[in-house]
């Protein structure tokens, strides 16, 4: 059996165009809500608004549960200023210097879609000289330009623009022949898309599991309780399939499958992280155990809300996470490749 990477790749650029900031979701939940319908699965949607697929297995009694979230940062707006342009809030955990000059969307409360720019306050070299690259890129020295012609705060109101529209920033999904796949919000709509690649491949290949599986596509996943609640009470392991950050101190990298070792939250379960390297070992993957302080995962979640389950934590490399990142066509394939290998294992004797 084997995934198609192609199908991996087609979803995830359809999903990254979707935007979806944690908060305002339905558009991209409805999206995977046709795929799943497409594929013949099963589902059920959480009150807040996550979906659950389940696959059945041999055992009912022990069910596994897979999840990757599909909501991303994102921005509000925080406040119309008096010439025209807007201040924001940020969604999720970054900083604005990762999106600055990035082209975004406003959506208004009537759906209403207003282009706009992110930029500093003192943006230009011609008038503010050395000052515009000293300025720090805080809350009040960011703004949105507007791609209308506004001058003041009412003609922004008259546009339908109101404090707590949500603000979404432009994808620019580029896949390369060399096999790099770059865009912002990899994290985490790649491995969304490598679990319905798993779902395609399940369905197509008429595969029994050994274990009923559920699969939950989270959409608070960016603000800390994505998939901390609707939890099956029949799930006895959780693997979360999210990301691998690149950087100094990493062994990640854009070609491997990343296994968390321990994030923010603490180590991850060691019968479980240990079980998830000896398959990868087996099935000859190119993968690498890391450590992350600054993450936490929907895994973390769960364990948080008091669950009784064993975690993991997996996932493609991602180089400039939180920023316009990129991944490889590799890391996608041996994300794939430990998720199958996973799915048709034996789980951890307690």
């Amino acid at each position: 059996m084997s995934v198609s990477i192609e199908y991996v790749v087609e979803s995830f650029c359809q999903l990254a165009n979707i935007p979806s900031p944690s908060g305002n979701t339905v558009k991209v939940m409805g999206w995977v809500a046709q795929e799943l319908e497409k594929l013949g699965v099963s589902f059920k949607r959480t009150n807040k608004g996550a979906i659950v697929a389940t696959v059945p297995g041999a055992n009912e009694e022990k069910a596994r549960l897979l999840t990757a979230h599909v909501d991303t940062l994102g921005a509000m707006v925080k406040e119309i200023k008096s010439n025209g342009r807007l201040k924001l809030a940020l969604i999720g955990g970054f900083e604005f210097n990762a999106v600055e000059g990035e082209h975004c969307v406003v959506e208004t409360g009537s759906g209403r879609l207003v282009t706009g720019t992110i930029l500093s306050t003192k943006a230009s070299v011609h008038v503010y000289g050395r000052e515009a690259g000293k300025a720090e890129r805080t809350d009040q020295n960011m703004e949105v330009r507007l791609d209308e012609k506004v001058t003041n705060k009412q003609e922004v109101q008259a546009l339908g623009i109101s404090v707590g529209d949500f603000v979404s920033f432009d994808p620019r999904v580029t896949v390369t022949e060399s096999g790099f796949v770059k865009s912002r919000h990899i994290d985490d709509k790649a491995s969304v898309a490598i679990l319905l690649g798993v779902l395609k491949e399940l369905q197509e290949s008429g595969t029994k599991l050994p274990y009923t599986t559920h699969f939950f596509i989270s959409n608070n996943e960016e603000i800390g309780y994505g998939g901390n609640s609707s939890i099956p009470a029949n799930v006895v392991e959780y693997l979360a399939v999210d990301m691998g950050a690149i950087g100094d101190g990493q062994t990640t990298d854009e070609y491997c499958v990343s296994i968390c070792a321990k994030d923010s939250s603490g180590p991850y379960h060691y019968g479980l992280r240990s079980h998830l390297t000896k398959l990868a070992e087996a099935n000859s993957l190119n993968y690498q155990v890391d450590i992350y302080p600054y993450y936490g995962s929907d895994a973390s979640a769960a364990l948080k809300s008091g669950y009784d389950i064993v975690h993991g934590l997996i996932g493609p490399g991602v180089d400039a996470s939180h920023s316009h990142e990129r991944t490889h066509r590799e890391a996608l394939d041996n994300t794939a490749k430990l998720v199958m290998a996973y799915l048709q294992s034996e789980q951890l004797q307690a």
